[in-house]
């Protein structure tokens, strides 16, 4: 699809093929068949209980057949970066040197487009490895606003899928996110700070804060992830181009009155 040999540059190769650059040069992560199977279980687990932790997780993965000890599987949860939800005191920081800004929704009615925007990553596992997803949300409308995937979870990669969606959409009052290092660095909330919008961060472990987010989560695994079962890079983004096409123009949502979000945001 792409020649490096092509007199076009990469650049201009990537820009006429809608590909993003990032994905020329993905190579999958490094992981063993064995734990890439107990990832994927995992993965639709956690979807359905998110308040398993990895004692439960170990539990449900030996009743599945499957011979691991608790230590593997929290090596594995780390990696696809999951943990359980539950009400905690906020003990511990994801990096101790950045500043966690207060959670900003509770008692907040969300009543207009660009009001509240949210984000978060999610683990998307394929046949021959995994990378991460990012999405940027309006809470109002659920329509997504910017989106990219990647094989790791930077701090630089979080910040440029931003900018597209402050750079494509306006920008919102509020912006919600986890209190995951990504979120906290100083070149993503510099970036919101500048924009002069309010930064707000989930309690930690309470991914119920950000609930709308998971939802989406939900929808594009089962809708189109699992489904779809891609090989590479390549086929995720570009089904995932696809799918995000039909969720914000197509799909109707019951909770917006069987409005797509594009219907929503647009009109607005």
């Amino acid at each position: 699809m792409v020649e490096r040999d092509h007199q076009l540059s990469l650049v201009c190769q990537c820009e006429l093929l809608s590909l993003q650059r990032s994905l020329l040069y993905y190579c999958p992560i490094e992981t063993n068949s064995e734990d890439l199977l107990l990832m994927a279980l995992m993965d639709k687990q956690y979807l359905k209980t998110p308040f398993y932790g990895y004692r439960k997780m170990t539990v449900f993965l030996q009743k599945e057949g499957h011979k691991v000890n608790h230590k593997r599987v929290r090596r594995l949860m780390r990696k696809m970066g999951i943990e359980a939800i539950y009400a905690r005191k906020n003990t511990s920081k994801p990096n101790k040197e950045h500043k966690i800004y207060p959670y900003l929704l509770k008692n907040v009615s969300i009543t207009k487009v660009n009001q509240v925007w949210a984000t978060d990553i999610t683990y998307v596992p394929m046949s021959k490895g995994f990378m991460y997803l990012m999405a940027v949300l309006d809470l109002y409308s659920r329509y997504v606003l910017a989106w990219d995937v990647s094989n790791s979870m930077e701090a630089e990669w979080c910040t440029k899928v931003l900018k597209i969606a402050l750079e494509k959409h306006g920008k919102p009052t509020i912006f919600n996110t986890d209190q995951g290092s990504q979120f906290t660095s100083e070149i993503f909330i510099n970036t919101l700070l500048e924009k002069g919008i309010q930064p707000s961060m989930d309690g930690k472990g309470r991914a119920i804060d950000n609930i709308f987010v998971e939802r989406l989560w939900r929808s594009v695994k089962y809708e189109d992830i699992y489904l779809m079962a891609y090989i590479d890079g390549w086929e995720l983004e570009a089904g995932l181009k696809k799918y995000f096409t039909f969720y914000n123009l197509e799909r109707h949502h019951q909770s917006l009155d069987y409005k797509t979000p594009g219907e929503l945001y647009q009109s607005a």
